[in-house]
């Protein structure tokens, strides 16, 4: 099935009144060819998660990490927005000021589409910062690095690592995220199966208060904490988005 501009049977209304967080995840970056985090064999890329994405493992083998995220950068930079990730950059056109998007994906895919009040909770594929958190701002980089020769250093000299949220890190702009999510009254989650936390409670918090908000999941399969949606509306991002949203 294409997708078309016309309104879906499944359509969400929005309200002029109406604010919407929308969270995506590894699935919307799927569907333009990305490989996502975990296999179903529990790699990422040919790698185990505990050499690639940890602070130990970045203290074992920084060479490797670096291939591994150069390798990422390369790939993301050959790919191109799918329809969801325009949808969602329209939407916040059509209701300037009054979207927000969260995105667990490391790539820049939303950004390449429009998308601009947003956060990257997990961090961002094409910036470094220092491994020594020395106060030195967070830098854009679009480098491949393939060996320690090549890896740059920091202005107090200690390395420059990925900018990304590994395991055991604490997710970045949580507080704004949560003030976001206690304002909103539709609350999006595409692509991403209710596992990894705290994004997965972000439709719990949405839904616990004394004014819950309508929350919506869009994705091929049903996530883990289905139960807590208003409504799940099953398939491939790239086909549903597209004539989803009724702008009132």
């Amino acid at each position: 099935m294409h997708a078309t501009s016309e309104v879906s049977s499944d359509s969400v209304e929005i309200g002029v009144h109406d604010r919407v967080f929308v969270l995506t995840g590894a699935g919307i970056s799927a569907e333009s060819g990305l490989k996502t985090f975990r296999d179903s064999n529990g790699l990422w890329a040919g790698h185990r998660v505990e050499t690639v994405a940890t602070p130990e493992g970045w203290d074992a083998n920084p060479e490797l990490v670096w291939r591994f995220y150069s390798q990422r950068r390369r790939e993301t930079e050959a790919s191109l927005p799918n329809p969801a990730h325009r949808a969602l950059a329209e939407l916040e056109e059509k209701i300037d000021g009054r979207l927000f998007l969260c995105t667990q994906n490391v790539d820049d895919l939303h950004e390449r589409s429009g998308s601009r009040n947003m956060v990257h909770m997990h961090g961002e594929l094409f910036k470094s910062r220092c491994e020594a958190d020395c106060g030195a701002s967070i830098i854009e980089d679009r480098n491949s690095y393939n060996s320690l020769t090549e890896i740059p250093r920091c202005v107090c000299g200690a390395r420059l690592r990925p900018h990304i949220v590994w395991f055991g890190e604490v997710p970045l702009e949580m507080p704004r995220i949560q003030q976001e999510i206690d304002r909103c009254s539709i609350l999006l989650v595409v692509g991403t199966s209710g596992v990894v936390h705290p994004a997965a409670s972000f439709v719990q918090w949405a839904s616990m208060r004394a004014t819950p908000a309508r929350a919506y999941y869009i994705g091929p399969e049903a996530p883990l904490n289905a139960k807590a949606f208003t409504r799940i509306l099953m398939g491939n991002s790239g086909e549903k988005l597209p004539g989803l949203f009724n702008v009132l």
